[in-house]
């Protein structure tokens, strides 16, 4: 086991060279990698989709398996709980917790909340950079895992204080915090986090399905704001029901029903399949709708639905044309188009010229310039 485990470590830390995903100005980030292996991290029983339903892997019964699966690659996530049928915890992907950290800026001595301890190894290596003079305090909503995480950190030899409560209300018991990080999605920034961080210091969260903001407390203690840093999906805080769009797939959602609207498209739809740019628009006009694309010997086709009762289609011809079918109370490729026709009369702005300020009383995502730009208002907190 020991040997199999060495070389999928291997093999991972070389994909993560090979995609420059090692932060050239954080190395230190690789060596806590080394240091803190995600395997003394990773629970005896992980879940593996087979395509219709998430199955369990045991250490024991199929140690290459559940190695292969603690090692995938830089952009896989290894589930290690399963709530309902959908995953409610994991050991990020490799490739997103270092970007994240590296947005993070923590530092030698500073003390560091984390939310969302999961399975520890986060904590552990942030624990690993602040060193000896250092603090790092996590916090997870579920006393087994919490409970498992400290016994991790503990035989890991790393010292964090890891506590069981409702990651969005931070710990105040031992703040103010040089750096915040969130490993869960909200899609409204509690306020608690702010007043838990010193002026100046750094926060990183998850926005609801869009990616990451790194975000710096201003210095009267009033508002923060800062810039997207990556794009990834991460799970929402646990007891929030997940989107819709991200529960159910789209033959659910359609069901078998007939279409209630036919036409053709005008315009090029491989952006759908090609401009990450122009997805990250869509995610920011349209959060409760998901759409997917692939190709075939035609083109590309795409999917898109809400998770609840509307969807649509869209299919390239033979002849380069296209043609949708739309179903249930919305049409979504007509809003899809027109969130897509803003996109261009706005400029086209790249997903790294967007940026989010936080005030007490509103939050929005701007484009641009934080000043002048298109803001995307978020929901008020609950």
């Amino acid at each position: 086991m020991a040997g199999v485990l060495e070389v999928r470590r291997r093999a991972l830390d070389e994909a993560m060279r090979a995609r420059h995903a090692w932060p050239e100005d954080a190395p230190w980030v690789r060596d806590a990698f080394d240091a803190l292996p995600r395997h003394a991290f990773a629970p005896d029983r992980l879940w593996d989709w087979n395509e219709t339903a998430y199955v369990p892997v045991d250490r024991t019964a199929d140690p290459d398996r559940w190695a292969e699966l603690v090692y995938a690659g830089p952009d896989d996530a290894a589930v290690t709980e399963i709530t309902d049928g959908i995953p409610s915890s994991s050991l990020s992907a490799p490739a997103v917790v270092a970007t994240m950290l590296d947005s993070l800026d923590v530092e030698p001595g500073h003390r560091v909340l984390e939310l969302g301890t999961g399975t520890g190894w986060n904590a552990a290596l942030l624990a690993h950079r602040v060193g000896g003079s250092g603090r790092v305090t996590g916090v997870e909503a579920a006393a087994g895992l919490a409970d498992a995480a400290d016994g991790r950190l503990r035989r890991s030899g790393v010292r964090v204080d890891v506590s069981v409560g409702d990651g969005n209300l931070g710990r105040p018991e031992t703040a103010p915090y040089d750096r915040v990080i969130a490993t869960y999605a909200v899609d409204h920034v509690p306020w608690a986090w702010i007043e838990q961080t010193v002026p100046g210091g750094d926060l990183v969260f998850p926005l609801g399905r869009m990616g990451h903001f790194a975000v710096t407390v201003a210095d009267d203690h009033r508002s923060a704001r800062g810039w997207m840093h990556g794009l990834a999906q991460f799970m929402h805080a646990r007891g929030t029901p997940a989107p819709a769009a991200t529960v159910r797939s789209w033959t659910q959602v359609r069901a078998g029903r007939a279409p209630d609207d036919k036409r053709a498209v005008h315009r090029d739809i491989t952006p759908l399949h090609t401009d990450p740019n122009l997805l990250w628009a869509l995610r920011m006009a349209l959060p409760d709708v998901l759409y997917t694309a692939d190709t075939d010997d035609d083109g590309v086709n795409a999917w898109i639905h809400d998770g609840t009762s509307s969807w649509a289609v869209v299919t390239t011809e033979p002849d380069g044309g296209a043609r949708t079918e739309q179903g249930g109370p919305l049409r979504l490729l007509d809003a899809l188009e027109t969130a897509w026709d803003a996109w261009i009369a706005h400029g086209q702005v790249s997903r790294w010229d967007h940026g989010i300020t936080i005030g007490r009383d509103e939050q929005y995502v701007w484009e641009g310039d934080p000043d002048t730009g298109r803001r995307f208002h978020l929901p008020t907190s609950a």
